[in-house]
């Protein structure tokens, strides 16, 4: 069933919105210049639930709904580690980490860098984040969310993928390289109301038709009973995807680096909780941020599952003809992140169709939207501030954040197409975002924790960390990469302290942080939240290991 007319005008609808909206809260008023603070910290006005909903929409992308359906079509439940050890990294972020970040009065990570050890060090992770944020975040969100159009819209052949890359990028750049993250932020929080109802109707139509019986229930037993090897959370090695999530090692092992790099140090992810209105509001926004999170699985891996009990079991159900034939490439692989668009394209009625797809624009764009405001964040206040212009203007600062995200937006739209052959685009984000997320995260872990840290131990340590982490990938060690990851942040954190004390043996670094216990005390509603999070997580494990 293709796109009705309904379907379109609903969508038109969420773009103009959504654009209007953006450009509205953005506004200037008269005879008034934005600054930085407005333009990339929304003038640290925002509340806790603006900053929980903006953490999430900026979050859970196309990569988390096309690419997280995919992997849960190739693994199972095991994928949503992601999203239920994220709420629980989200706690620990929000007590340890923010209380230092928001004292110090931030605009961004580097910033941090610079103030902790030096501008060189600042100015080297400041070029890493940038090229990452381009060229893998950036670039693969576009593609998947550009496929997924093409796939629900059109026939799924290619042919509207350019001009869905040119859409998607058009809607995310009218309203945020404009408005700043003040536009980003508030828009975020329409959109995560409409991600979670259109991903929540997806789900359910689904389910609805897994069985000739129809019914929700129904659909949910049926697919436990075809596919309860799905339902695992720990794989064991024989499991031919145990090398994206290795056994107990997910608890215990490198899940925890990508998870604190990702929400502890990601610039468009901690930029939100940096405008908030204080810290109180900062960490309630971030546990509000984490009960979302628990519920994200049922939104982005049970529709993964679905399909697969579909493509395994196609008899005795109203699944229509071909089903292998969406799912298989010519050389006889399977395009896992079909799974998504198929099941809106499939299950969904006249309307309902348009709404789903504007759920998933909404999570594309803004991602998209959050990505270029950081990107311009850090290039203007690391690089161009730093190098080119250290007396710029307000007018000359902004307008410098807009031309850098617009430049952005035009790399990922050329080099978005050359994805086209990644069969799991998810596991190739972490994959390579694992090459500098350890080292990254070992500089902050002792730079922020151990007063011995010296500038050479993090700068020798950040360096050597992709050497080690391409070592690591060697074949012939056959290691995880999560694995990788975590022998990567472990050799790391040795080179920082072995350099640090030849360099310092005695006396703890001038520019070491100092901190009380009285920094990491929090709320009543932060503490309630946080036991809260913990015993369901708990549950969770208890159930599905």
């Amino acid at each position: 069933m293709g796109f009705s007319l309904l379907d379109s005008i609903v969508f038109i609808s969420y773009a103009l919105i959504i654009v209007g909206l953006g450009l509205w809260v953005s506004r200037e008023k008269k005879g008034y210049q934005k600054n930085a603070e407005d333009y990339f910290l929304a003038g640290k006005s925002l509340p806790w639930w603006a900053i929980g909903a903006s953490l999430i929409a900026a979050n859970i992308s196309a990569e988390q709904i096309i690419g997280m359906s995919g992997s849960g079509f190739a693994v199972g439940l095991a994928i949503a580690s992601y999203e239920w050890m994220g709420a629980v990294t989200l706690i620990i972020v929000g007590k340890y980490f923010l209380p230092i970040f928001i004292k110090k009065e931030l605009f961004t990570i580097p910033e941090f860098i610079e103030y902790r050890f030096n501008t060189t060090l600042k100015t080297i992770l400041a070029v890493f984040w940038i090229a990452l944020f381009v060229f893998v975040n950036l670039t693969t969100v576009m593609y998947l969310g550009a496929r997924a159009l093409d796939t629900i819209i059109g026939t799924g052949n290619g042919s509207l993928l350019i001009p869905s890359l040119i859409g998607l990028a058009f809607i995310a750049a009218a309203y945020s390289i404009y408005g700043g993250l003040s536009a980003v932020a508030w828009t975020d929080v329409l959109q995560v109301v409409l991600l979670i109802v259109g991903g929540t109707v997806t789900t359910l139509a689904a389910l609805n038709h897994v069985t000739p019986d129809g019914g929700v229930i129904n659909g949910m037993a049926h697919i436990y009973e075809v596919a309860g090897e799905k339902f695992t959370m720990i794989l064991d090695r024989s499991n031919p995807e145990f090398n994206n999530l290795p056994g107990i090692g997910v608890l215990i092992g490198g899940l925890w680096v990508a998870n604190l790099y990702y929400w502890g140090f990601n610039q468009y992810i901690i930029q939100r909780t940096l405008a908030a209105k204080s810290l109180q509001e900062a960490q309630r926004g971030i546990i509000f941020a984490g009960f979302l999170k628990l519920i994200m699985p049922l939104i982005v891996v049970i529709p993964g599952i679905i399909v697969y009990v579909l493509y395994v079991q196609p008899q005795g159900t109203t699944i229509i003809p071909g089903v292998a034939d969406v799912f298989t490439n010519p050389d006889g692989s399977i395009v896992y992140d079909n799974a998504y668009p198929w099941l809106i394209r499939v299950f969904l009625t006249p309307g309902f169709k348009g709404l789903v797809v504007a759920a998933l624009a909404a999570a594309i764009v803004s991602s998209l939207a959050s990505m270029l405001n950081s990107i311009a964040t850090i290039f203007t206040m690391d690089i161009y501030r730093q190098y080119f212009n250290k007396n710029a203007t307000d007018k000359q600062t902004v307008n410098t954040g807009r031309i850098t995200a617009a430049v952005a937006l035009l790399i990922a739209i050329f080099m978005a197409p050359q994805l086209a052959n990644v069969p799991q685009v998810f596991q190739y984000i972490q994959e390579y975002t694992g090459l500098v997320s350890p080292g990254i995260l070992a500089v902050f872990i002792m730079g922020l924790f151990w007063k011995k840290t010296t500038t050479q131990g993090a700068i020798y340590g950040v360096l050597s960390s992709i050497v080690i982490a391409l070592l690591l990938k060697n074949p012939v060690l056959d290691l995880p990469f999560l694995d990788q990851m975590l022998y990567t942040l472990l050799i790391t954190i040795a080179i920082i302290a072995g350099v640090s004390l030849t360099t310092n043996p005695d006396d703890e670094d001038p520019k070491a942080i100092h901190t009380t216990s009285d920094m990491f005390k929090t709320g009543t509603a932060f503490n309630i939240g946080a036991y809260v999070i913990l015993i369901i997580v708990a549950a969770l494990y208890a159930v599905f290991w």
